[in-house]
């Protein structure tokens, strides 16, 4: 915030809110979350608040970026239960997801590496049909369910054709590509209409460079999570400390 508050400088729900650049019903809000501790009361029952909620506001909104609203909430409110322990092992599991996921993009250009155009000579293994792949074999080998490639199908992620006698799908060399990297790219956060316009660069190209764009992005995305992660342990170790 912008004033430098006294430990028992009394603050309106405005005034708290102004410096974050929030509404007054955000702050209840907060407030009746547990993100917050719980107000003071005048005796004509306003609610009144202090340095040590201006520091639990700004180590919210400073978890937020790293964790979500949903993990910070839960950080949150676990600190002012003083289950500190409990706030302690949320943020454990954050930190792990953010490793799954640099191993998940760490997989994606593994997988981008090892997804070179096949020739005759080196056939995939996951086309197992006469000319292709059918999309039970395929779901199993990319570990989703059917009815989630048949979705993909619709948004244009692959494009299978139909067996003539039997109308199945059948997926070529070109569909297992595109459902193994829409697969991969999915796992790392990517919308279907995100995947889209990558699959169709890949197609249009020939290959898997219109991709490295796409990756650089998300190994952004990840530093600057864990660079908020820094940022929100800062401020709540601040909150911890204040809160003796």
């Amino acid at each position: 915030m912008a004033r430098n508050l006294q430990s028992g400088e009394q603050l309106r729900p405005v005034d708290l809110a102004r410096g974050h650049g929030l509404s007054t019903q955000a702050i209840r809000n907060y407030e009746e979350a547990g993100i917050l501790p719980a107000a003071g009361r005048t005796p004509h029952g306003y609610r009144t608040y202090t340095a040590l909620h201006a520091r639990a506001l700004g180590a919210f909104l400073a978890l937020v970026p790293g964790h979500s609203h949903r993990t910070a909430t839960s950080i949150m409110r676990a600190v002012n239960q003083g289950a500190v322990d409990e706030a302690f092992r949320l943020i454990d599991e954050s930190h792990a997801q953010l490793l799954d996921d640099r191993r998940t993009l760490q997989a994606v250009e593994s997988a981008l590496r090892d997804l070179a155009p096949t020739t005759a000579s080196e056939p995939d293994a996951t086309v197992t049909g006469p000319g292709g792949t059918f999309i039970g074999p395929m779901a199993r080998e990319l570990g989703i369910r059917p009815a989630t490639l048949r979705k993909w199908e619709r948004a244009g992620l692959v494009r299978p054709r139909r067996d003539p006698l039997t109308g199945y799908r059948v997926y070529d060399e070109a569909d297992v590509r595109d459902a193994r990297l829409a697969h991969q790219l999915r796992r790392g956060g990517y919308l279907l209409e995100q995947i889209a316009p990558l699959i169709a660069q890949v197609r249009a190209a020939g290959g898997l460079e219109p991709l490295e764009a796409a990756l650089c992005d998300w190994r952004g995305r990840l530093s600057a999570r864990g660079r908020a992660m820094l940022t929100g342990a800062a401020e709540l170790e601040a909150y911890l400390r204040e809160r003796g």
